[in-house]
């Protein structure tokens, strides 16, 4: 029973390598040329922070894996935020 399991735990572990591994190639396949890159930016690493929290889920961490569940997209959204509104104050 626990060969089961560990394998089911290898599996979505390297699910979400994969996710994360495909997140930083979208990050790489923006250029600056686009007017609001920031934007899909922060959507493509939403991908790769449900890929984290799933990891940490995987691993037994789940007040861990809570916590970044809260709080990242929080982060998210202040940098966002921070982008938007001083963009035109220099």
């Amino acid at each position: 029973m626990d060969d089961i399991f560990t394998i089911i735990r290898a599996s979505l572990l390297i699910v979400s390598a994969i996710f994360i591994l495909l997140a930083a190639l979208g990050i790489l396949r923006f250029k600056d040329d686009l007017e609001r890159v920031l934007y899909a930016r922060i959507h493509i690493l939403g991908v790769a922070d449900m890929a984290c929290i799933l990891a940490l889920l995987v691993l037994g961490e789940p007040l861990l894996a809570g916590a970044y569940f809260i709080l990242a997209p929080f982060a998210s959204h202040a940098m966002a935020n921070g982008f938007f509104y001083g963009e035109d104050k220099q």
